[in-house]
């Protein structure tokens, strides 16, 4: 069931793609690059590697993504790696156990949900494209440790208005 939760602002480090859902990986492959060059500055992570879905657009298969990972405290970029913050405020939490791939239905419950309980999101819709103030997906198995993704734990966090 999901839950609204207040967080507060989160510092982390990214790198952002214009993908489309069949070249995701040019996004996801760099995680593990990022924890890399957090590690090399002896940083670690302060919390699961995820994705900011910046703007999407389904209908001509076009999204804006980051690949992030939190850091405990504001850490400078580097090239293409950006330091930003995730922003404060209420967001709506759901977990999911089981394939990335189950995660478009996880989300339109989601959605679906938050439209049931008349909540806004922190979101606006321009010519067919949606952008997101935050929206988010947490990574959180470590997939070194569980190779099989239909044990992983997700956690979906979207930023209500």
């Amino acid at each position: 069931m999901p839950q609204i939760v207040e967080f507060p602002e989160r510092p982390y480090i990214g790198i952002r793609k214009t993908i489309t859902m069949t070249s995701f990986g040019l996004v996801g492959d760099r995680i593990a690059g990022l924890i890399g060059w957090l590690a090399e500055r002896g940083v670690s992570p302060a919390d699961a590697p995820f994705f900011r879905y910046d703007s999407i657009n389904m209908p001509e298969d076009r999204l804006v993504v980051q690949a992030g990972v939190p850091v405990p405290a504001p850490v400078a970029g580097e090239g293409e790696i950006f330091a930003d913050v995730l922003p404060a405020g209420r967001y709506v939490t759901t977990s999911h156990h089981g394939h990335p791939d189950q995660l478009m239905s996880v989300t339109s419950g989601l959605l679906k949900w938050a439209e049931e309980q008349g909540l806004t999101w922190d979101m606006t819709e321009k010519d067919g494209t949606e952008h997101w103030g935050c929206r988010l997906e947490f990574y959180r198995t470590d997939p070194m440790v569980e190779p099989d993704p239909s044990n992983w734990e997700t956690a979906l966090q979207f930023r209500l208005a």
